[in-house]
């Protein structure tokens, strides 16, 4: 064809598309299923030259039709593309009803032609390429990318518009399906928001003392409760567990019960009170134990009466040798006084605590001076300021305080003689 015939032809065909796409919209759409290639009877009953004759007839009218496509500057098959002459946000609900049958009707028509034609129709309907790309003119490679171009548009305006036709029709669902999810994460989020905000708002109103101003408020103080009240059963029900699992394994009460491991000095306690209960006997001690209160040191609480001789066999024993007094001073429990005296051996570097209790009305304990010197100052600052008098000391007088001083003010019960002082 020359290009004015060919220009005349491609009109041509363009304006038989568009009265084609309008009598099947006037028809119902039905025009399409009618304009597919008659089956005078099905495939299963032809014979077999009949099932040829009806392939050959198929496979010519292809090459045909790929043949005047081509001629035709390769554009009719984006031009046979079924129309649309308005987009589907602007037909009305006939219109789109009309649309949405005549694609039905179109896809089932296909599907049974192909089906008659033993299912070679379709590959051979497809765009044929008449020869390799590597073996095209510019113009004809020109052409076919062209075409290409045109029919990918085609096909995604058709795809574009079918998504809508599907979002406002009775395909919507489907839509509504793929975003559920994001609905439900949406709802979910603004749901704890306003549990927040609600929880928020009881606890301003709590702490400012006011009481709630509606119901909601009381839901939410409801609410509040019952989740204290099911943590702390939780909390319950844990420990619960956790000491059912100490029973099980033999870590609850048994274990403590089980008695402490004895003191590393717990061998020089042991000591001392043998070396005194063989030389003075038991009587003389009222109490022994390791003060764990006061570096684990070994502790002896020993007669009044008998502290003076102990206090020298402390000494000058052979196998104690305490030779060196580094503290004594009294203590008052208001129902007791005590005078508490730490030693030290340097021969056996060992420490002991010596306890020696006495009355609050006649508190007298036997002094030690001639013992250990060191207790001069001692004794004296003990009866100075507590009151106890220590039998047998060389000059027991007050240190710290006047002669003319009234009362003892470390005792509890001390109360000061002269309000100006």
């Amino acid at each position: 064809m020359t290009p004015e015939e060919k220009a005349a032809a491609k009109k041509a065909a363009a304006a038989e598309a568009i009265a084609k796409a309008k009598a099947a919209k006037e028809a119902g759409a039905d025009t399409p299923s009618e304009a597919a290639p008659p089956a005078p009877k099905p495939v299963s009953e032809m014979t077999p030259e009949e099932k040829a004759a009806a392939k050959k007839a198929a496979a010519a009218e292809a090459i045909a039709k790929a043949k005047a496509a081509k001629e035709a500057g390769a554009d009719t098959p984006s031009e046979a593309a079924p129309p649309a002459p308005k987009p589907v946000s602007e037909m009305t609900p006939e219109e789109k009803a009309a649309a949405k049958k005549a694609a039905a009707a179109e896809a089932i028509a296909k599907a049974k032609a192909a089906k008659e034609a033993g299912t070679d129709a379709p590959s051979e309907a497809a765009a044929p390429a008449a020869k390799p790309v590597s073996e095209m003119t510019p113009e004809e490679k020109a052409a076919a990318k062209k075409a290409a171009a045109a029919e990918a548009l085609a096909k995604a305006k058709a795809a574009k518009e079918a998504k809508e036709s599907a979002q406002q029709g009775d395909g919507a669902s489907s839509a509504e399906g793929a975003d559920a999810e994001a609905k439900a994460k949406a709802a979910a989020a603004a749901k704890a928001k306003a549990a927040a905000a609600a929880a928020a708002k009881a606890k301003a109103e709590r702490e400012a003392g006011g009481s709630p101003a509606d119901g909601g408020d009381d839901d939410a103080k409801a609410k509040a409760a019952a989740a204290a009240k099911a943590k702390a059963a939780a909390a319950a029900a844990a420990a619960a567990a956790k000491a059912k699992a100490a029973q099980a394994t033999g870590d609850g009460a048994e274990a403590a019960e089980t008695p402490k491991a004895p003191s590393k000095n717990q061998p020089y306690l042991d000591k001392y009170v043998l070396r005194i209960t063989e030389k003075f006997g038991k009587e003389v001690l009222e109490a022994s134990y390791i003060n764990e209160l006061a570096k684990e040191v070994p502790t002896l609480v020993i007669q009044n009466e008998r502290w003076h001789e102990i206090a020298q066999f402390l000494k000058e024993d052979e196998q104690l040798a305490f030779e060196y007094l580094s503290d004594l001073h009294g203590v008052d429990y208001e129902d007791r006084m005590e005078v508490y005296y730490h030693l030290y051996s340097y021969k056996n570097r060992q420490s002991l605590a010596v306890k020696v209790k006495t009355s609050r009305e006649q508190s007298s304990v036997p002094s030690v001076m001639d013992v250990w010197n060191g207790a001069n100052w001692n004794e004296r600052e003990t009866f100075d300021l507590l009151g106890i008098h220590f039998p047998g000391h060389k000059d027991l007088r007050r240190i710290l305080l006047p002669d003319d001083w009234v009362g003892y003010p470390l005792r509890k019960d001390y109360v000061q003689y002269d309000e100006e002082v």
